[in-house]
């Protein structure tokens, strides 16, 4: 049975990251790297997303939540977190991740809005949503 994919805004975000059951997957491709991102978040660029899938679910363990974007989470964004709901389901293993949520607008959505983000160039980022 597929897993469904629900949208979620920047503020219901930042509200939901402060229970620390959410990671953040950013997979947009070369533009996290002189475009920041948001903090905390993990990078699967989207040209490799699905050979990858595996290893974003060992990243996220202990993570009830993910919540996906790319630019302006239209195309990139909602199809790897559709790929990875359909990937969830098909595991015979219980991966306790309970929702797959895509960020409406994206991370242009995010910034434009005023929200914080990082500049650093640690893989996973380890900066934190104030």
């Amino acid at each position: 049975m597929a897993r469904s994919v629900s949208y979620i805004t920047p503020s219901q975000l930042i509200s939901l990251n402060r229970t620390k059951s959410v990671a953040i997957v950013d997979v947009r491709d070369e533009e996290r790297s002189y475009d920041a991102h948001i903090a905390g978040s993990h990078h699967y660029a989207s040209d490799s997303f699905e050979e990858k899938m595996p290893e974003l679910l060992q990243a996220v363990e202990g993570k009830d939540t993910l919540v996906f974007h790319c630019a302006l989470s239209k195309v990139r964004g909602p199809s790897c977190a559709r790929m990875f709901a359909d990937y969830l389901s098909e595991m015979k293993d219980d991966a306790r991740i309970n929702k797959v949520m895509i960020l409406e607008r994206g991370f242009n959505g995010w910034h434009s809005s005023g929200r914080p983000v990082c500049r650093c160039t640690d893989i996973p980022c380890k900066g934190e949503i104030e």
